[in-house]
């Protein structure tokens, strides 16, 4: 009996220990959360209700988080510039009509920004912005827009020249559209390959963001900056918030290799939580 107790504190402090280096060890990077759809009427995994984002963002400002935009983030890494204590990043992909109708009031009322990665072939169609409102919007000041490909392919699919269109020509569509530099992307499916990245450098792209579960490292790639997927529940949606947000350090590798052994143990994998 005393053999098993010894054992089981010896791997009680070895967890402890793991953690607090876990966290020692991500002590200076930052959280980049993503978002895809904000909306009532939809329910589907991608999508969050109006009142739980909204919980989100206030959750985030009375726990003393600061809300800072790419370029900020990349001023401090690359220029010594400093970051606020507790600074998070928030971004969208895709560039759907709610951005204007239910996420763009959120922000104003809160007085912070968020960046949103636009498929530039997706506006004006059914459920996305249209350039008018994408200026209006830009012009406001509480969103940037930046890229999200042309038409959403996935980059590590395609061949140079394919990656390359996808890649400069969102970047063209609108900086055109909206005078204005164009200088982050968001790989689509958060998925990205040596080509894409090399592409991005080409293209002047100040940095490119996957979904990794993990945080920004200033000794990362700037070109694969990770961000946390913030997705929709049917339960206890804030508390999977404030998990996944504080947990990252825990759960972005957790994550990795339920990734890894999906395809071959699915019955495995499924037992693994993710919040």
């Amino acid at each position: 009996m005393k053999k098993f107790l010894l054992v089981m504190l010896v791997f009680a402090l070895a967890t402890v220990g793991f953690i607090f280096w876990l966290f020692e060890r991500d002590a200076d990077s930052v959280p980049i959360l993503v978002y895809h759809r904000v909306s009532d009427t939809d329910d589907n995994q991608q999508t969050l209700k109006v009142a739980d984002f909204e919980a989100q963002i206030k959750f985030l400002i009375d726990d003393g988080y600061k809300v800072i935009m790419p370029d900020d983030l990349l001023d401090a890494w690359e220029k010594d510039k400093p970051l606020p204590d507790k600074p998070v990043l928030i971004t969208f992909d895709d560039g759907h009509e709610e951005i204007y109708t239910n996420v763009f009031p959120i922000l104003q009322k809160y007085g912070i920004r968020a960046t949103v990665f636009l498929v530039t072939d997706h506006i004006g169609m059914e459920e996305y912005l249209n350039w008018d409102v994408v200026r209006a919007l830009q012009n406001g000041g509480f969103i940037d827009f930046e890229s999200h490909t042309k038409s959403y392919k996935t980059l590590t699919k395609l061949k140079p020249d394919k990656v390359w269109d996808e890649v400069y020509g969102s970047k063209q569509a609108i900086e055109w559209a909206l005078n204005k530099p164009v200088k982050f992307i968001a790989y689509p499916e958060g998925k990205y390959s040596v080509t894409a990245e090399e592409t991005s450098k080409e293209c002047n792209f100040r940095a490119g963001f996957i979904e990794d579960y993990g945080l920004a490292k200033n000794e990362a790639d700037n070109y694969i900056l990770t961000r946390i997927p913030v997705l929709g529940s049917n339960s206890n949606t804030l508390l999977r918030f404030k998990l996944r947000l504080k947990g990252s350090p825990i759960f972005a590798p957790i994550n990795r290799f339920k990734q890894d052994i999906s395809e071959g143990n699915p019955e495995v994998a499924d037992l693994i939580f993710i919040p």
